[in-house]
Protein backbone atom coordinates (compact mmCIF):
# COMPACT_ATOMS: atom_id res chain seq x y z
CA UNK A 1 0.00 0.00 0.00
CA UNK A 2 2.97 2.44 0.85
CA UNK A 3 4.30 1.30 -2.26
CA UNK A 4 1.63 2.49 -4.27
CA UNK A 5 1.06 5.50 -2.33
CA UNK A 6 4.47 6.72 -3.26
CA UNK A 7 4.00 6.21 -7.00
CA UNK A 8 1.68 9.72 -7.72
CA UNK A 9 4.17 12.27 -6.21
CA UNK A 10 6.91 10.29 -8.47
CA UNK A 11 4.49 10.64 -11.69
CA UNK A 12 3.41 14.31 -10.97
CA UNK A 13 7.58 15.12 -10.70
CA UNK A 14 8.08 13.51 -14.18
CA UNK A 15 4.99 14.99 -15.59
CA UNK A 16 5.52 18.32 -14.26
CA UNK A 17 9.45 18.18 -15.37
CA UNK A 18 8.86 17.01 -18.46
CA UNK A 19 6.38 20.08 -19.19
CA UNK A 20 9.33 21.70 -18.91
CA UNK A 21 11.56 19.97 -20.83
CA UNK A 22 9.04 20.45 -23.50
CA UNK A 23 9.18 24.37 -23.12
CA UNK A 24 13.16 24.00 -23.19
CA UNK A 25 12.70 22.34 -26.42
CA UNK A 26 9.80 24.53 -27.87
CA UNK A 27 11.47 28.18 -27.02
CA UNK A 28 13.80 30.08 -29.06
CA UNK A 29 16.92 31.94 -27.70
CA UNK A 30 16.28 34.88 -25.79
CA UNK A 31 12.60 33.79 -24.70
CA UNK A 32 13.52 32.94 -20.86
CA UNK A 33 15.06 36.44 -20.52
CA UNK A 34 12.40 38.83 -22.44
CA UNK A 35 10.88 39.78 -19.21
CA UNK A 36 13.84 40.51 -17.12
CA UNK A 37 15.07 42.75 -19.76
CA UNK A 38 12.31 44.84 -20.08
CA UNK A 39 11.39 46.79 -16.03
CA UNK A 40 8.10 48.26 -17.11
CA UNK A 41 7.01 44.42 -18.34
CA UNK A 42 8.48 43.09 -15.37
CA UNK A 43 7.07 45.50 -12.65
CA UNK A 44 3.54 45.31 -14.01
CA UNK A 45 4.11 41.35 -13.97
CA UNK A 46 5.22 41.72 -10.63
CA UNK A 47 2.14 43.26 -9.19
CA UNK A 48 -0.59 40.72 -11.19
CA UNK A 49 1.31 37.74 -9.88
CA UNK A 50 3.03 38.67 -6.68
CA UNK A 51 0.94 41.29 -5.17
CA UNK A 52 -2.52 40.89 -6.51
CA UNK A 53 -2.75 37.15 -5.53
CA UNK A 54 -1.62 37.70 -2.03
CA UNK A 55 -3.60 41.38 -1.50
CA UNK A 56 -6.87 39.76 -2.93
CA UNK A 57 -6.37 36.96 -0.26
CA UNK A 58 -5.93 38.53 2.58
CA UNK A 59 -9.16 40.39 1.73
CA UNK A 60 -11.15 37.51 1.10
CA UNK A 61 -10.50 35.41 3.93
CA UNK A 62 -11.91 37.92 6.58
CA UNK A 63 -15.29 37.57 4.84
CA UNK A 64 -15.88 34.37 4.96
CA UNK A 65 -16.33 31.84 8.21
CA UNK A 66 -13.79 29.19 6.62
CA UNK A 67 -11.33 26.67 8.46
CA UNK A 68 -7.65 27.48 9.95
CA UNK A 69 -6.41 24.79 7.10
CA UNK A 70 -8.11 26.28 4.46
CA UNK A 71 -7.27 29.96 5.10
CA UNK A 72 -3.50 28.26 5.31
CA UNK A 73 -4.04 26.47 2.21
CA UNK A 74 -5.28 29.60 0.70
CA UNK A 75 -2.12 32.10 1.56
CA UNK A 76 0.32 29.40 0.64
CA UNK A 77 -0.80 29.17 -3.04
CA UNK A 78 -1.31 33.18 -3.20
CA UNK A 79 2.34 33.21 -2.47
CA UNK A 80 3.38 30.36 -5.16
CA UNK A 81 3.19 31.46 -8.64
CA UNK A 82 3.35 30.15 -12.06
CA UNK A 83 3.90 26.63 -11.94
CA UNK A 84 5.00 24.20 -15.32
CA UNK A 85 1.25 24.10 -16.62
CA UNK A 86 1.21 27.66 -17.08
CA UNK A 87 3.08 28.13 -20.56
CA UNK A 88 0.96 25.71 -21.89
CA UNK A 89 -2.32 26.79 -20.99
CA UNK A 90 -0.95 30.42 -22.15
CA UNK A 91 0.31 28.95 -25.88
CA UNK A 92 -2.86 27.94 -26.26
CA UNK A 93 -4.94 30.86 -25.98
CA UNK A 94 -2.41 33.10 -28.00
CA UNK A 95 0.25 34.33 -25.60
CA UNK A 96 3.55 34.95 -27.41
CA UNK A 97 6.04 32.55 -26.36
CA UNK A 98 8.98 35.28 -25.26
CA UNK A 99 6.43 36.57 -23.02
CA UNK A 100 5.07 33.33 -21.89
CA UNK A 101 8.69 31.58 -21.42
CA UNK A 102 9.65 34.70 -20.31
CA UNK A 103 7.26 34.72 -17.22
CA UNK A 104 8.38 31.44 -16.27
CA UNK A 105 11.63 31.77 -15.96
CA UNK A 106 11.16 35.38 -14.22
CA UNK A 107 9.31 34.13 -11.88
CA UNK A 108 11.14 31.15 -11.18
CA UNK A 109 14.00 32.95 -10.14
CA UNK A 110 11.90 35.65 -7.97
CA UNK A 111 9.95 33.01 -5.99
CA UNK A 112 13.09 32.14 -4.48
CA UNK A 113 13.13 35.56 -3.04
CA UNK A 114 9.05 36.48 -2.93
CA UNK A 115 7.91 33.20 -1.69
CA UNK A 116 10.01 33.37 1.90
CA UNK A 117 9.21 37.27 2.11
CA UNK A 118 5.60 37.05 1.46
CA UNK A 119 5.28 33.93 4.04
CA UNK A 120 7.20 35.80 6.66
CA UNK A 121 5.23 38.58 6.08
CA UNK A 122 2.01 36.90 6.28
CA UNK A 123 3.79 34.81 9.80
CA UNK A 124 4.38 38.11 11.34
CA UNK A 125 0.55 39.79 9.99
CA UNK A 126 -1.36 36.71 11.40
CA UNK A 127 0.85 35.89 14.45
CA UNK A 128 1.66 32.41 13.90
CA UNK A 129 4.95 30.30 14.13
CA UNK A 130 5.59 29.51 10.36
CA UNK A 131 8.88 29.10 8.47
CA UNK A 132 9.28 29.43 4.61
CA UNK A 133 12.96 28.43 4.31
CA UNK A 134 14.76 29.65 0.95
CA UNK A 135 16.29 26.45 0.67
CA UNK A 136 12.98 24.44 0.43
CA UNK A 137 11.58 27.07 -2.54
CA UNK A 138 15.07 26.88 -4.03
CA UNK A 139 15.58 23.04 -4.25
CA UNK A 140 11.96 22.71 -5.67
CA UNK A 141 12.97 25.09 -8.55
CA UNK A 142 16.08 23.53 -9.20
CA UNK A 143 14.88 20.15 -9.52
CA UNK A 144 11.62 21.37 -10.88
CA UNK A 145 12.62 23.78 -13.69
CA UNK A 146 16.33 24.27 -13.78
CA UNK A 147 17.75 20.93 -14.26
CA UNK A 148 14.59 19.87 -16.80
CA UNK A 149 15.00 22.96 -18.52
CA UNK A 150 18.70 23.19 -18.99
CA UNK A 151 18.13 19.20 -20.36
CA UNK A 152 15.39 20.63 -22.86
CA UNK A 153 17.46 23.17 -24.00
CA UNK A 154 20.07 20.84 -24.51
CA UNK A 155 18.50 18.41 -26.11
CA UNK A 156 16.56 20.94 -28.70
CA UNK A 157 19.61 23.34 -29.42
CA UNK A 158 22.18 20.41 -29.26
CA UNK A 159 20.95 17.15 -29.73
CA UNK A 160 18.21 17.34 -31.61
CA UNK A 161 18.36 20.68 -33.05
CA UNK A 162 16.60 19.75 -36.25
CA UNK A 163 13.72 17.92 -34.88
CA UNK A 164 10.37 18.61 -35.92
CA UNK A 165 8.47 20.76 -33.39
CA UNK A 166 5.81 18.45 -33.07
CA UNK A 167 7.87 16.52 -30.79
CA UNK A 168 7.79 19.41 -27.49
CA UNK A 169 4.15 19.25 -28.65
CA UNK A 170 4.19 15.29 -27.76
CA UNK A 171 6.32 15.34 -24.94
CA UNK A 172 3.96 17.90 -23.56
CA UNK A 173 0.88 15.34 -24.35
CA UNK A 174 2.65 12.76 -22.64
CA UNK A 175 3.13 14.92 -19.92
CA UNK A 176 -0.47 15.82 -19.44
CA UNK A 177 -1.85 12.33 -19.74
CA UNK A 178 0.80 11.55 -16.77
CA UNK A 179 -0.29 14.19 -15.06
CA UNK A 180 -4.28 13.45 -15.33
CA UNK A 181 -2.90 10.24 -14.09
CA UNK A 182 -0.64 11.08 -11.06
CA UNK A 183 -3.49 13.96 -9.71
CA UNK A 184 -6.50 11.32 -9.57
CA UNK A 185 -4.96 8.90 -6.66
CA UNK A 186 -3.99 12.02 -4.92
CA UNK A 187 -6.91 13.76 -4.98
CA UNK A 188 -8.33 10.73 -3.57
CA UNK A 189 -6.31 10.01 -0.67
CA UNK A 190 -6.96 13.58 0.62
CA UNK A 191 -10.72 13.30 -0.35
CA UNK A 192 -11.91 12.86 3.33
CA UNK A 193 -9.58 16.06 4.11
CA UNK A 194 -11.87 18.12 0.81
CA UNK A 195 -14.80 17.00 1.97
CA UNK A 196 -14.43 18.89 5.31
CA UNK A 197 -13.39 21.98 3.43
CA UNK A 198 -16.54 21.82 1.50
CA UNK A 199 -19.98 24.12 2.52
CA UNK A 200 -18.37 26.72 4.76
CA UNK A 201 -17.60 29.06 2.24
CA UNK A 202 -13.79 28.11 1.64
CA UNK A 203 -14.49 27.14 -2.27
CA UNK A 204 -16.14 30.39 -2.68
CA UNK A 205 -13.22 32.37 -1.52
CA UNK A 206 -11.01 30.28 -3.23
CA UNK A 207 -12.83 30.73 -6.66
CA UNK A 208 -12.60 35.19 -5.46
CA UNK A 209 -9.47 35.02 -5.22
CA UNK A 210 -8.66 33.24 -8.62
CA UNK A 211 -10.84 35.76 -10.59
CA UNK A 212 -10.24 39.00 -8.55
CA UNK A 213 -6.25 37.53 -9.81
CA UNK A 214 -7.32 36.36 -13.02
CA UNK A 215 -8.96 40.19 -13.81
CA UNK A 216 -5.97 41.71 -12.26
CA UNK A 217 -3.51 40.24 -14.85
CA UNK A 218 -5.92 40.64 -17.46
CA UNK A 219 -5.90 44.44 -17.05
CA UNK A 220 -2.14 44.52 -16.55
CA UNK A 221 -1.07 42.81 -19.34
CA UNK A 222 -1.47 45.62 -21.89
CA UNK A 223 -3.36 46.54 -24.90
CA UNK A 224 -2.71 42.97 -26.53
CA UNK A 225 -4.88 40.30 -26.25
CA UNK A 226 -1.50 37.83 -26.28
CA UNK A 227 -0.08 39.81 -23.45
CA UNK A 228 -3.53 39.68 -21.52
CA UNK A 229 -4.11 36.40 -22.11
CA UNK A 230 -0.89 35.53 -21.05
CA UNK A 231 -1.11 37.56 -17.77
CA UNK A 232 -4.47 36.62 -16.50
CA UNK A 233 -3.15 33.04 -16.67
CA UNK A 234 -0.01 33.91 -14.50
CA UNK A 235 -1.81 35.60 -12.40
CA UNK A 236 -4.97 32.73 -11.96
CA UNK A 237 -2.71 29.64 -11.64
CA UNK A 238 -1.17 29.00 -9.06
CA UNK A 239 2.04 26.34 -8.06
CA UNK A 240 0.81 23.54 -5.47
CA UNK A 241 4.41 22.06 -5.60
CA UNK A 242 5.32 24.54 -3.66
CA UNK A 243 2.89 25.36 -1.53
CA UNK A 244 2.30 21.73 -0.78
CA UNK A 245 6.18 21.77 -0.64
CA UNK A 246 6.09 24.86 2.50
CA UNK A 247 2.77 22.86 4.10
CA UNK A 248 5.38 20.06 4.48
CA UNK A 249 8.38 22.37 5.76
CA UNK A 250 6.09 23.49 8.39
CA UNK A 251 4.89 19.87 9.47
CA UNK A 252 1.47 21.35 8.60
CA UNK A 253 -1.66 18.75 9.23
CA UNK A 254 -3.35 16.75 6.09
CA UNK A 255 -6.05 19.46 6.03
CA UNK A 256 -3.65 22.15 4.48
CA UNK A 257 -2.36 19.92 2.11
CA UNK A 258 -6.34 19.17 1.70
CA UNK A 259 -7.02 22.99 0.85
CA UNK A 260 -4.17 23.01 -1.44
CA UNK A 261 -5.30 20.64 -3.79
CA UNK A 262 -8.94 21.73 -3.60
CA UNK A 263 -7.86 25.32 -4.59
CA UNK A 264 -6.49 23.93 -7.30
CA UNK A 265 -9.30 22.10 -8.74
CA UNK A 266 -11.40 25.22 -8.23
CA UNK A 267 -8.77 27.20 -10.08
CA UNK A 268 -9.28 24.69 -12.99
CA UNK A 269 -13.27 24.82 -13.16
CA UNK A 270 -13.20 28.75 -12.39
CA UNK A 271 -11.00 29.55 -15.75
CA UNK A 272 -12.89 27.45 -18.35
CA UNK A 273 -15.15 30.33 -18.87
CA UNK A 274 -12.01 32.30 -19.29
CA UNK A 275 -10.34 29.97 -21.91
CA UNK A 276 -14.13 29.76 -23.82
CA UNK A 277 -14.22 33.34 -23.92
CA UNK A 278 -10.42 33.64 -25.19
CA UNK A 279 -11.02 30.64 -27.89
CA UNK A 280 -14.15 32.53 -29.21
CA UNK A 281 -12.04 36.01 -29.16
CA UNK A 282 -9.35 34.13 -31.04
CA UNK A 283 -11.44 32.40 -33.51
CA UNK A 284 -13.24 36.14 -34.75
CA UNK A 285 -10.88 37.19 -36.77
CA UNK A 286 -10.92 33.93 -38.87
CA UNK A 287 -14.60 33.44 -38.65
CA UNK A 288 -15.23 37.35 -40.16
CA UNK A 289 -13.00 36.36 -43.10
Amino acid sequence: MEAIKQLPPILLTVSLGLLVVAAGMASSRGDFVYVLRQPGLLAKAVLAIVVIPLLTAMIVLPLLPISQPAKAGILLMAISPVPPVMPGKALKFGGDAQYVYGLQAAFALLAILTVPLLGSFIAAFYGVDAQFPVGVVAGHIFLGLIVPLAIGLVLGRWLFRGASPAVPQRISTVANVLLLIAFAPILIFAWPHIRELIGDGSIVAMALVVVLALAGGYLLGGPALAHRSTLGFAAAIRHPGIALALAGANHSDKPISAAVLLFMVVGIIVLIPYQIVLGRKLRAPTDQG
